[in-house]
């Protein structure tokens, strides 16, 4: 027992200073504080409802934390939405495809323009800052095109299913996001592929010479992005019952935002969806339970950044006195 108790004591602080678990004990702290100032913010309705509100984010938070992890970024996650969200309008008001077909369009847009962006990034050896900030400009000039500053309305009952219909008492684009969730965890944890993200982002060169397909599990996972953003335009059409050529901007920020916060390391090599998945109900919730207790905007906005950087600034530090021990 001697022998054993060290072993016992050290293995208990690892567990505790986890970045998840620390970003746990923050989220709780602060929901805590949230529903001391107004009694509504933790009932079912509340909580349902914000399910609902970050599924758009959500669904894009999956894929981005694999292009993270990697050692990239994806800036044009945003555009990309706007863009399949006026090519499902467009092709079912102006090219006549039926709906169910101008979805399915719709999605396989995002998953050409995040294929492009891959193409680019692996083939031409563009870096994937310079790349995505450039098709965040010509995404989003696309929709802007194509949509000539028009929106598409009046689709029929059925279509608002996804974006405000409920099953089980639950927001539909809720289980689709739970869903992503479950699925993503697996492949990260689970996987070849998963494992093989992970030593990209810890060393590319090595892993080349490791025999990994480094360039094709890159094309895969920013495909991978442009097919989530197709999904999370079809789920914001429906919730919001319009197509314009803004949908989706500013998404970008938030998506990196809850990934970073969530634990992945924007340097490549860290992270994990289920860190990913806290920091996204962390933002979410911050944003929800201040806006009830009278807090502005502006003001929702630092405080969001404040708990970003300390939560950040934490996490180093005890990622540091852990290298330390070790």
């Amino acid at each position: 027992m001697a022998v054993l108790a060290p072993e016992i004591r050290s293995a208990a602080p690892r567990w505790l200073v986890r970045h998840e678990t620390l970003l746990a004990g923050i989220l709780a702290v602060a929901l805590a504080i949230l529903c001391v100032f107004n009694e509504n913010f933790l009932t079912v309705d509340n909580l349902l409802n914000q399910g609902r509100l970050m599924t758009e984010v959500g669904l894009l938070a999956l894929p981005m934390t694999f292009i993270i992890i990697t050692g990239g970024i994806d800036l044009s996650v945003g555009s990309i939405v706007g863009l399949c969200a006026i090519i499902l309008g467009y092709s079912w008001k102006n090219l006549g495809f039926p709906l169910p077909l101008a979805i399915v369009f719709a999605i396989g847009v995002g998953g050409v323009a995040g294929f492009v962006n891959g193409l680019m990034i692996t083939r031409v050896r563009v870096p994937p800052l310079i790349m995505t900030i450039a098709t965040l400009a010509l995404y989003r000039g696309l929709a802007e095109g194509i949509s000539q500053a028009r929106s598409v309305r009046n689709y029929p009952e059925w279509f608002f299913f996804t974006g405000q219909g409920e099953w089980l008492g639950v927001p539909v684009q809720l289980w689709i996001l739970l869903a992503g969730i479950v699925a993503a965890g697996i492949v990260l944890d689970r996987t070849t592929f998963g494992r093989t993200l992970y030593a990209i982002g810890n060393n590319e060169t090595a892993a080349r010479f490791s025999g990994l397909p480094v360039d094709r599990v890159k094309l895969i996972v920013y495909t991978l992005s442009g097919l989530a953003a197709g999904v999370s335009a079809w789920v914001l059409v429906s919730r919001v019952t319009t197509t314009r050529s803004d949908m989706g901007t500013g998404y970008e920020l938030d998506v990196i935002a809850a990934v970073v916060l969530g634990g992945t390391s924007i340097f490549g090599g860290v992270g994990t969806i289920w860190g990913t998945v806290i920091g996204l109900v962390m933002i979410q919730l911050l944003k929800n339970g201040l806006a009830l207790t009278g807090v502005k905007g502006d003001a929702t906005i630092i405080v969001i950044g404040a708990v970003l950087i300390a939560s950040t600034l934490i996490a180093s530090s005890l990622h540091g006195r852990r290298e330390v021990a070790s």
